[in-house]
């Protein structure tokens, strides 16, 4: 991108170093973003087999502070955040009262009276005004939005917690899937949670711009691989995960997503949306996000055609070439009756049909899934 075409995008505060890594830079979501450093594929297989460092600071980060700080988000998302443990977080749902998806934020409770809301950089100032609406008079919140004034990096892969422990600390490896904590780090602090958007073990940091360009630096000293949104999407693709705005929108709701585990009914809560989502779940869905893979060649892309028997059933919500298992992949809202593992249809690329097949979720396990299941061994 040309100076004049960057100057008019927002930019984190590592952005000067991106640059001078080479980075190829692109506009994403209003923020001057790096796509790639090295390659995709490269990156893609460096989160894989090692670990790599992504800047995601663009990503909206909203505190919630306060005696009523529960309350008011309990009233926000779809999940009963109220019973959550301190130190702990968990995936969530922002919904309109017709039940469509606002946002896929990730809660975390820091203390009894203090969270952290992780949002898409999309829907950063849309979910904070969203949330404010809803504090009620007499309410004990305060709303911190803290996108300008920190910075936040993805580390992701097997040994992601091998090269956190070198740089912060070795209380990080002791962390439990889905932990968050607070740590001291320089002369600041660091948020540090277990989570991750990528199917792999890993950690997602909050801090100063400062600390961040610093432990940035550090990371990449110790040999993590600095990766861009491009392997970003490879990754989560593989590991299945919904991108809000391709698989997830106020258009779809959370049962038909299969994200029906993140909506809490049985608290009773009136949390917006509620009456809408009974509803869907009492009559049921006509389609569902279902997970295809190729059995031939040729890339699928996000809105190319799904079809049965040279009819179009459906589009592809999101679509592209999986590194690691070498063919392509892709999901789409099908109709029920062609939701059943190893149904076979065809996408249209280009006008040439690649045949495809229904198959499990996810298209990739990842390293947290087997640290997943071998701790639950």
């Amino acid at each position: 991108m040309s100076e004049s075409q960057t100057s008019a995008l927002r930019k984190t505060a590592l952005f000067d170093l991106h640059e001078r890594q080479g980075a190829r830079i692109v506009p994403f979501s209003g923020w001057a973003m790096p796509v790639q450093y090295r390659g995709i594929v490269e990156e893609h297989h460096a989160v894989r087999r090692r670990a790599g460092v992504f800047d995601v600071s663009h990503m909206g980060r909203l505190f919630a502070v306060g005696s009523d700080a529960a309350r008011l988000l309990r009233r926000a998302v779809t999940y009963d955040v109220t019973k959550l443990p301190e130190g702990r977080g968990h995936y969530t749902l922002l919904c309109t009262p017709e039940g469509g998806i606002i946002d896929d934020p990730y809660v975390y409770r820091l203390d009894a009276q203090r969270f952290l809301v992780v949002g898409n950089a999309a829907n950063a100032e849309h979910d904070a005004t969203h949330v404010a609406s809803l504090v009620a008079n007499g309410m004990d919140v305060e709303l911190l939005d803290r996108q300008e004034q920190t910075v936040m990096l993805a580390v992701q892969g097997p040994a992601a917690s091998g090269y956190l422990s070198r740089v912060i600390g070795p209380e990080v490896a002791a962390m439990e899937k889905r932990a968050c904590t607070e740590l001291p780090f320089m002369q600041y602090k660091l948020f540090v949670s277990r989570t991750g958007y990528t199917g792999e073990d890993g950690f997602e940091l909050v801090t100063s711009p400062e600390a961040g360009r610093a432990l940035w630096r550090q990371l990449l000293a110790e040999g993590v691989e600095p990766c861009g949104l491009g392997a970003r999407d490879t990754l989560r693709l593989e590991a299945a995960l919904p991108l809000w705005g391709n698989d997830i929108d106020t258009t779809t709701n959370p049962y038909e997503a299969g994200l029906g585990w993140l909506v809490s009914l049985r608290d009773g809560a009136d949390f917006i949306g509620r009456g809408a989502l009974e509803q869907i779940k009492r009559d049921g869905v006509t389609q569902r996000l279902s997970h295809l893979r190729a059995n031939g060649r040729g890339v699928i892309r996000d809105t190319y055609p799904v079809m049965k028997d040279r009819k179009q059933v459906a589009i592809v919500a999101s679509g592209g070439f999986s590194p690691t298992l070498g063919v392509s992949i892709a999901m789409a809202y099908l109709p029920l009756d062609l939701t059943p593992e190893g149904t076979t249809l065809d996408i249209d690329v280009r006008g040439r049909m690649v045949p495809v097949e229904v198959v499990p979720r996810p298209f990739i396990g990842g390293s947290a899934k087997a640290r997943k299941t071998k701790g639950a061994a």
